[in-house]
């Protein structure tokens, strides 16, 4: 494997890159919830790092410390490692080696292997990491940068693209991506390829010095990226009897519809529903705005919606 040099490093500093697809062991988990929850993951290569494991440390660390004013307020529950132990697992893997060799010769010797953070439902994530990516999108937040598969340097600029599952978790993908000579997408372009089929570019990206997201098309959507790690998180709620009397300091004014979408990308289903049903109560004048924003409160807590406000550009 390629030695990780300083620029490769994202959010985190690996100092073994052979760690990236080998490992010894695997730990039991003692909560049998979260053994039904991971099920999946491990049917499909994925094996559970300990927490004293070396590569659990850094990249649980470096995740923590990229969340910022968050930090305190997220619990990283789980990590787990391609183990790329199944015969698809060693194909892909041998794929990404074979491509990234071909983009190396075709730039000069670099062809820009970067990591970069995958978010989405715990229902795609196991169909990732079980038959590869299967449909490019738009962006789930914030304006459109082209459409592909839209992956993040910082593990932040990620967040909103998770989905809470069932348990309250979320998750995602730290890949290594393969992105070669890149290009600038401007917001609001609907560019599904490279500029004019342009052999020169590989890949885009939002800004050329500073990217905070790239744009793998979907025509190497399963060649130039490679799931190593899954990290699965929560953010903790606090004392729920705390809610109503704790104000929402310093947080900029949102309208209610545009807050509901931007949370519909943030909770769970099952709490949007129940969300939507008080707004509807709201409109029809069966309950105050107090009461509404109460509900609110108590149902996304003042976490998620802290997090959302913070994110989103609103003003």
């Amino acid at each position: 494997m390629e030695q990780l040099r300083e620029e490769d490093q994202v959010s985190m500093t690996i100092e073994n890159p052979e760690m990236l697809f080998s490992s010894d062991s695997e730990a039991e988990s003692s909560n049998p919830r979260l053994e039904h929850n991971f099920r999946l993951f491990k049917t499909n290569g994925m094996i559970k790092l300990e927490e004293n494991d070396k590569e659990h440390g850094l990249i649980k660390s470096g995740f923590i410390t990229c969340m910022g004013p968050l930090a305190k307020e997220v619990e990283v529950v789980a990590i787990h490692k391609n183990s790329c132990s199944t015969i698809l697992g060693k194909a892909r893997l041998e794929a990404f080696r074979i491509f990234s060799e071909a983009v190396r010769e075709k730039c000069n010797g670099n062809a820009n292997i970067k990591y970069a953070w995958f978010g989405s439902s715990k229902e795609e994530i196991c169909k990732i990491i079980s038959h590869g990516f299967s449909r490019t999108t738009e962006a789930k937040s914030g304006e459109c940068f082209g459409i592909g598969v839209y992956l993040y340097p910082a593990n932040i600029d990620g967040v909103l693209s998770t989905v809470e599952d069932e348990n309250g978790l979320r998750h995602m993908l730290l890949c290594r991506v393969i992105l070669g000579n890149t290009e600038v997408i401007p917001a609001g372009s609907t560019q599904s390829q490279p500029t004019s089929d342009s052999e020169d570019f590989d890949s885009g990206v939002d800004n050329i010095v500073a990217p905070t997201r790239y744009t793998i098309w979907g025509s190497h959507m399963n060649s130039h990226i490679f799931p190593n790690f899954l990290l699965s998180f929560s953010f903790r709620l606090g004392n729920s009897s705390k809610i109503n009397k704790v104000p929402l300091k310093g947080t900029p004014r949102i309208k209610f519809p545009d807050l509901l979408r931007a949370l519909s990308q943030f909770l769970h289903p099952s709490r949007m529903a129940l969300i939507s049903k008080y707004y509807e109560d709201f409109q029809r004048n069966k309950i105050t705005k107090l009461v509404l924003v109460r509900k609110l409160r108590q149902i996304a807590g003042d976490t998620s919606l802290k997090a959302v406000m913070k994110l989103y550009p609103y003003k």
